[in-house]
């Protein structure tokens, strides 16, 4: 059963402040490239690619490591697979370190696609129990939660967060408004991936475990981008490195608290199963490890570049970004969180309202302006996110915006 907490079962969202974007929006200016970042990347020329967000761009060095470690794998084999529930361990201690956070609470899996299944097979959902999402939410987790609602008789509820909510108390308030006393999970995004806005922060996660909620935070867009991006008061917590950190694909990190590693089920059992967590949750038998043993390079060498001047750069970009496709294509700027690296703006009422419909934006973007882009269907119309990351290039989002402009006009 499936219920949607509409606008009129919250207390109104405040409609006539300025969003924390379009204060300063008008005034965004290109950053200059980061000279350390020159021929770091190995994407084909010759298309704009806008879409960092879905699936990362791992840098030259750390792909090449990637293959030195397949070199040695086959090599020797048996001599490979020894060794590397060891070195997956060093692996995941240095990231911890990177990721400012517990060691011993930390696994690697794949994707959160992955650690949400885990996260969900480890909780005690009860029929009668209701299960929270927003309307914000990642379409395969949203799914996912979906069906272990289905399998254990609990009700899914959906939060509706306003695209022009203009702050984090309004996201807030918002969720806060569909906890009901039956609420006993919330699933939600930490940074969203259609919308690029906090949803779970600091003060929602804190109020929710006062209510006695459990919370899972899809955190896939947090490493790298934030500083100790994994969230303390969330029971379950999952991000990807492949995004921002620099990671090669796939690799992907679950954090769970204390009170919960010991009731974490793997999605399957290994030889490693008697360790218990988390290296339960890492051997899966044979499979390719090499992305997890190169990860750690990818987080140093965004440390070695500058967190703070990379973090400059792509904010600003994706800034200036959403600036010439609101001035030259008309598109409604939404509301963005400060320092992160997508954006988004709103595509007119009809466009992209399906999610065929978004697909045959996406294709279009990409066949007539060689342009990468993210677009999610939304009804009256369409979101459009960019990306920024150290290889783009101020005309690439111009080319983009009078681009679609022509489209739009048809």
């Amino acid at each position: 059963m499936t219920e949607d907490v509409t606008s009129s079962q919250r207390s109104s969202q405040p409609s006539s402040q300025p969003s924390n974007l379009t204060e300063d929006l008008w005034a965004a200016e290109p950053p200059a490239p980061l000279p350390a970042a020159e021929g770091l990347f190995a994407l084909a020329e010759g298309t704009a690619h806008l879409n960092h967000g879905s699936y990362g761009a791992p840098p030259l060095p750390v792909l090449r490591l990637r293959e030195q470690l397949r070199e040695q794998e086959e090599l020797d084999p048996d001599g490979f697979f020894a060794t590397l529930p060891a070195r997956i361990a060093q692996a995941r201690t240095a990231i911890a370190a990177e990721l400012v956070t517990d060691r011993d609470g930390l696994a690697l899996v794949t994707n959160v696609t992955e650690a949400v299944s885990i996260a969900l097979d480890s909780l005690p959902l009860a029929a009668g129990d209701h299960v929270l999402v927003t309307d914000h939410g990642y379409g395969a987790v949203t799914r996912a939660v979906a069906r272990k609602a289905a399998e254990r008789g609990a009700h899914l509820r959906t939060a509706e967060i306003p695209l022009d909510a203009p702050d984090e108390a309004a996201v807030r308030e918002a969720v806060l408004a569909a906890v009901d006393g039956r609420t006993t999970v919330a699933v939600l995004d930490q940074l969203t991936s259609p919308t690029a806005r906090l949803v779970a922060g600091p003060g929602l996660l804190a109020e929710l475990r006062l209510r006695g909620v459990t919370t899972v935070v899809d955190g896939a867009h947090a490493p790298g981008m934030l500083h100790a991006p994994v969230a303390p008061d969330a029971d379950f917590w999952f991000g990807n490195l492949h995004k921002w950190a620099f990671a090669p694909r796939p690799t992907g990190v679950l954090a769970v608290r204390p009170e919960w590693r010991g009731r974490v089920r793997p999605l399957a059992v290994s030889w490693e199963d008697h360790r218990g967590y988390p290296a339960n949750v890492e051997w899966r038998g044979t499979g390719d490890y090499t992305p997890w043993l190169a990860a750690p390079a990818g987080l140093a060498l965004l440390r070695t570049l500058g967190t703070a001047a990379v973090s400059g750069h792509n904010t600003a970009l994706a800034r200036y970004g959403q600036r010439v496709l609101a001035e030259r294509a008309g598109l409604r700027p939404l509301p963005a969180t400060p320092g992160v690296w997508m954006r988004a703006v709103r595509l007119p009422a009809g466009v992209a309202e399906t999610e065929d419909g978004a697909r045959e934006v996406m294709g279009e973007v990409w066949r007539r302006l060689g342009a990468r882009v993210a677009v999610r269907p939304w009804a009256g119309g369409g979101v459009l996110r960019i990306s920024a990351q150290l290889y783009n290039r101020a005309e690439e989002y111009e080319r983009l915006a009078d681009g679609v402009a022509r489209l739009l006009k048809g």
